[in-house]
């Protein structure tokens, strides 16, 4: 079966078209400036001006007789779509129909910049490619799981009622991933494992997987909470800002600018929004830059603490994510602030970046893990499971 992932953004369109047999990847494309097809990459400028025009410029380059991956479009028997928020009305994946399209809808107030452009790919999917079956994925599905208490806000429970405001948790397809690959690699029941999964990148959260399903996670109503991210605050005493609108002059709007495009790691280190360059700056002194990553990685082994209390313990800790994979002493620090839960990383075996592999010591009472994340083929898995 060969299977077309779709991830649509405001004013972007990501695909990969997945054989199932092999789980190779035929041809991928982004923003539409790259198409790679058979290892070989094609550089392609075309301007689109909506979701329908992008798509079928897309589905173009995977029949063009110069690089063609299919002979023809009738060879895609199913499409996967990245949705972003289902609501509590969504809890696992889907066959979308107009249902889903309704709570999509429903959502948007959710997630404002993700839902309408989901909306709109799917709709170009029904122009493009009518009749064929659409599966949707949600990034908050998986933790639909998550028990009441856990995620319910301390605030009046009439904001609850009204306007869903609650913990949703997002990265749900990539912490489902990583935490079914390990139970793989492990060849264990993923119903007997604990596992706190780390996905690390420019938005970043954690996760407590118990017996295969989110008991908990960092992030929020939005992406914005729990850990502080590249550009993201993470967590905050809610006074603050109400004081800094208030001393700022800033509106509702502004303050919500400032909290995801000017706060995080950034911030504090006063450099730009790239963890590369502010963990160099850190090694080589910069103060600020130090005590930005300091933050970063207490914030994250503080979390993985947490959700120890959460599980009753942690069997497997999980490294994902652009920074995950690749941040060798990100992964190094925060693992040595877990010594007392009997965290031993193995600093050699660390020395890799997005490889496979087992970081931890044969006497670490928790085993550690990189795994790179794979969400297109974990949507493709799931179109697969819901359209057989």
């Amino acid at each position: 079966m060969k299977i077309l992932v779709l991830n649509c953004g405001s004013s972007s369109l990501k695909y990969q078209l997945i054989d199932m047999e092999t789980e190779e990847v035929l041809g991928e494309k982004e923003a539409f400036i790259t198409h790679k097809a058979q290892g070989q990459k094609k550089q392609i400028e075309n301007p689109a001006y909506n979701h329908t025009e992008a798509i079928e410029f897309a589905l173009k380059q995977l029949t063009n007789p110069e690089y063609k991956v299919i002979d023809s479009l009738d060879e895609i028997e199913a499409i996967g779509h990245r949705l972003v928020h289902g609501g509590e009305k969504i809890a696992e994946s889907v066959v979308i129909d107009e249902k889903v399209i309704e709570v999509l809808k429903e959502c948007t107030d959710l997630a404002p910049l993700h839902n309408p452009a989901c909306i709109l790919g799917i709709e170009a999917c029904k122009n493009v490619m009518p009749n064929k079956p659409m599966v949707g994925v949600f990034d908050t599905a998986f933790h639909q799981s998550i028990s009441k208490e856990r995620y319910i806000y301390p605030i009046p429970y009439e904001y609850y009622e009204k306007y869903g405001v609650r913990k949703y948790g997002f990265h749900g397809t990539s912490h489902m991933f990583v935490s079914q690959r390990l139970a793989e690699i492990e060849k264990k029941p993923i119903e007997d494992m604990k596992i706190v999964t780390c996905h690390l990148g420019q938005g970043a959260s954690i996760c407590a997987i118990e017996g295969g399903k989110s008991v908990d996670t960092s992030m929020g109503l939005t992406p914005l909470g729990g850990i502080p991210m590249v550009t993201r605050c993470g967590d905050l005493d809610p006074s603050i800002l109400l004081y800094l609108m208030k001393k700022e002059n800033l509106s509702a709007e502004e303050m919500e600018s400032v909290l995801n495009k000017q706060s995080g790691v950034q911030a504090i280190s006063g450099l730009v929004p790239d963890f590369r360059e502010i963990e160099t700056a850190g090694n080589e002194g910069n103060e600020r830059a130090k005590i930005a990553l300091d933050s970063f990685k207490y914030a994250i082994a503080s979390y993985i603490a947490k959700y120890a209390v959460a599980m009753n313990g942690v069997d497997y800790i999980i490294f994902t994510g652009g920074i995950g994979e690749n941040q060798i002493n990100i992964r190094k620090g925060i693992c040595e602030q877990l010594k007392f839960m009997g965290v031993e990383i193995d600093v050699e075996a660390n020395n890799i970046r997005s490889e496979e592999k087992v970081i931890s010591k044969p006497e670490s009472k928790v085993k550690l893990y990189v795994i790179p994340t794979n969400e297109e083929l974990m949507i493709a898995k799931e179109t697969e499971r819901l359209v057989k």
